[in-house]
């Protein structure tokens, strides 16, 4: 298969607030002059991903993202099944996309989410984008559950925190992948979210570090120097995103 013909796909990782590197990865992209294809978001990564599938430049992401306060996604909940709802999320999305369908896309997307009753990985590409990210970025303890055709539906950083073969089965010949937790450096949680984020994340690395081993190309991002929960460093995160990803693109092939 010619360069030229191959489709590519963009998988883009989960990591709470470490997602601002998703903002800075796309613009090295975008930079490199790489058509992509085909976007898989998981968590966070669904959620930006979202924007960039819709025709939103990366500017336009990186000023969204830039005014991000957890006060803007998140409200307490008095569900039993989560400290905080997604809701305010779903507001903010519905500003910026509006009322559309995911198979109304730009560029086609995808996003993983795990059935709350079965364990299974669950790919939406189709319906309300504002509910399938929610659903993405659902993260048990944390956020509510979203039900979608009669599922509970919970972050897919479950299943598939990088969504490589969920992009490829979209058809891409091509995998980029974006692993925000591959040098992430693990401390002594400052809260209870970090408590929940950490044992979150602890749960999925091994099966992250194996799926990622299947992407053609993978973006590792040194995020060692930030955290999950504070929103305080969102330029740094992006810039760091950035500079890492052009390097790695240095060995597109």
């Amino acid at each position: 298969m010619e360069k030229s013909d191959r489709k590519i796909g963009l998988a883009l990782g989960g990591g709470a607030v470490l997602g601002a590197a998703h903002v800075g990865v796309l613009k090295a992209v975008h930079e490199s002059g790489i058509k992509i294809d085909y976007i898989a978001g998981t968590s966070i990564g669904a959620f930006v991903g979202a924007f960039f599938a819709f025709g939103k430049s990366c500017d336009e992401i990186e000023e969204i993202a830039l005014k991000l306060n957890w006060i803007d996604i998140a409200e307490l909940s008095l569900s039993r099944y989560g400290l905080l709802s997604n809701e305010k999320m779903g507001k903010l999305l519905h500003q910026h996309i509006g009322n559309a369908k995911i198979e109304e896309s730009d560029i086609p997307l995808a996003m993983v989410a795990t059935d709350a009753a079965s364990g299974e990985k669950v790919v939406i590409n189709s319906g309300s984008v504002t509910d399938g990210i929610k659903a993405s970025t659902c993260i048990p303890g944390i956020f509510n559950p979203i039900e979608i055709d009669e599922k509970m539906l919970l972050d897919g950083g479950i299943v598939e925190n990088v969504p490589i073969q969920t992009v490829r089965n979209m058809g891409a010949d091509y995998v980029i992948g974006v692993d925000l937790n591959a040098q992430f450096k693990y401390e002594k949680p400052q809260h209870i979210f970090d408590v929940l984020l950490n044992s979150f994340h602890f749960t999925m690395l091994t099966s992250s570090r194996l799926q990622s081993r299947e992407a053609d190309l993978l973006i590792k991002p040194n995020l060692s120097n930030y955290s999950r929960s504070n929103m305080d460093h969102l330029k740094d995160l992006m810039q760091q995103g950035y500079d890492d990803a052009k390097k790695a693109l240095e060995d597109f092939e």
